[in-house]
């Protein structure tokens, strides 16, 4: 058969299986599948947020970190979408593992995305909550971070819940005109320091070395996300094609962006008499010294709407993952729950609201930071995706064996991949971060045997179910 009637085979019956799911089919036009991914990305937060806290490790080095991250994702972006062109599902990488690898690593990789989308939803409800103060100035100063949190993640719940199309189309113009506007700054910063190349950004010294491999793991949380048009398997038009070009051309765009931005920020703050991993709000700065201060509030509150649309993104993709887990017996099967009129998985939106409002509202209410918050839940975060692309990459080889269809590009293309996810691992181990970053891959380990453990519990219970309902049929 060829592979294009394969593909076209793989999509006709993935259609037929995903009805039963209650989502709607091929709803969503390849820009509002790109807008999925782009705004899981959220790429205007990073100069703003990430970036600073980058350079405080990498110093001049920080669009070097930027780059290697890129060349990772790349790599990451190749493999899922080689998986992508074949088979479309609201189970993102968790269903492409499950299908190419024993079942243990399904269950891991659906927990581990889980773990992913909602820490990245934490972490920007956390930049939120630091934009929101300044934004509603005395007259939110009197409501509690655990009041704005759960008001906040209301209301993301709350578009997720009625449309996809609503939620994607909003995402869509977010992120475009935010990043027109820092763009504009960018260039007028670098118009003003005239066509010359900084030396000082492009020599790295063997003392750099730790902070650059620290440094790539935060880059890396600039990136994820960029997969997440894969939940979008059963609403995306014609899937097995709009799906693998957003994943690619998403990761693509932001690391142009980032690369751009984070020399940029380097540069001009060189001379602005600030430091840029001290800078609330870098981009406020060099505004004002390009002459462009008027447009620094309107490029604040873009990038305050384009942190509400990244959290949006993340309980969209989280939900999906979570109804196809349900399905599948990994999680309580109120969970496969959808509404009739709106064809979303409601509970699991819901149920996904709720983990990502608790840690920023509880670590909020006890007088962490915004920009605290941002970083350590964001950290979190690159744990949960980084298992998942690992072992995309380590089952794409595979499942292209089993088609008869795997050559040595392909191969080494996976192995990149899986060196490139093992490298950057431990490269947030070793040498061993301040706290509470060192803290976290244990919180990240602990998390993902609480979550085994409850699949086989609620396995065992399913079965001693079965059996005894079985009986009682006899």
């Amino acid at each position: 058969m060829p592979i294009e009637a394969g593909a076209k085979a793989v999509q006709m019956q993935d259609d037929e299986s995903h009805r039963p799911l209650g989502l709607r089919v091929h709803v969503l036009t390849p820009l509002e599948t790109l807008a999925q991914s782009v705004s899981t990305i959220a790429p205007s937060t990073s100069p703003m947020l990430t970036i600073p806290l980058v350079f405080a490790l990498a110093g001049d080095a920080t669009w070097i970190a930027y780059l290697l991250a890129l060349a990772c994702m790349i790599l990451i972006a190749l493999c899922i979408a080689i998986l992508a062109r074949d088979t479309a599902s609201p189970g993102s990488l968790y269903a492409y593992t499950r299908s190419t690898l024993p079942p243990s690593f399904g269950t891991i990789s659906a927990w581990a995305l889980l773990f992913a989308y909602v820490t990245t939803a934490s972490s920007m409800a956390g930049g939120v909550l630091t934009y929101a103060y300044d934004f509603c100035g005395r007259y939110g100063q009197d409501v509690p971070p655990a009041l704005m949190t759960t008001i906040l993640m209301a209301t993301v719940v709350w578009v997720a819940y009625h449309d996809i199309r609503i939620s994607t189309q909003a995402m869509l113009w977010i992120e475009g005109g935010t990043m027109f506007l820092i763009t504009a700054v960018l260039v007028a910063t670098l118009w003003k320091h005239g066509p010359h190349i900084d030396t000082h950004q492009l020599r790295l010294h063997r003392r750099n070395l730790p902070g650059v491999q620290l440094g790539v793991i935060l880059a890396i949380f600039s990136f994820v996300g960029f997969e997440s048009a894969t939940t979008l398997g059963t609403e995306a038009r014609d899937p097995l094609r709009t799906i693998p070009r957003a994943v690619v051309l998403s990761a693509m765009l932001a690391g142009a962006f980032f690369i751009l931005c984070s020399y940029t920020e380097v540069l001009g703050f060189a001379d602005s008499g600030h430091t840029l991993d001290a800078s609330a709000a870098p981009l406020r700065i060099l505004s004002a010294s390009v002459g462009l201060g008027v447009i620094a509030p309107v490029i604040d509150l873009g990038v305050l709407v384009s942190m509400f649309a990244c959290m949006l993104a993340c309980v969209i993709a989280a939900s999906r993952v979570l109804l196809l887990m349900a399905h599948h017996g990994l999680v309580h099967q109120n969970l496969r729950r959808t509404h009739v009129e709106n064809e979303t998985p409601w509970v699991a939106s819901v149920v996904t609201g709720l983990l990502a409002a608790l840690p920023t509202a509880i670590l909020a209410q006890r007088g962490a930071s915004g920009a605290d918050i941002y970083g350590w839940m964001g950290s979190c975060a690159v744990y949960g995706f980084l298992t998942a692309y690992g072992f995309v990459a380590v089952g794409m080889p595979i499942y292209l064996h089993r088609q008869g269809r795997l050559r040595a590009g392909a191969f080494l293309l996976a192995s990149a991949a899986v060196v490139a996810t093992v490298v950057a691992t431990l490269g947030s181990l070793f040498p061993q971060p301040p706290p509470p970053y060192r803290y976290f891959p244990y919180l990240y380990g602990t998390y993902l045997l609480l979550g085994i453990c409850f699949y086989l519990l609620n396995a065992r219970w399913t079965s001693i179910r079965d059996r005894s309902d079985g009986q009682r049929a006899a």
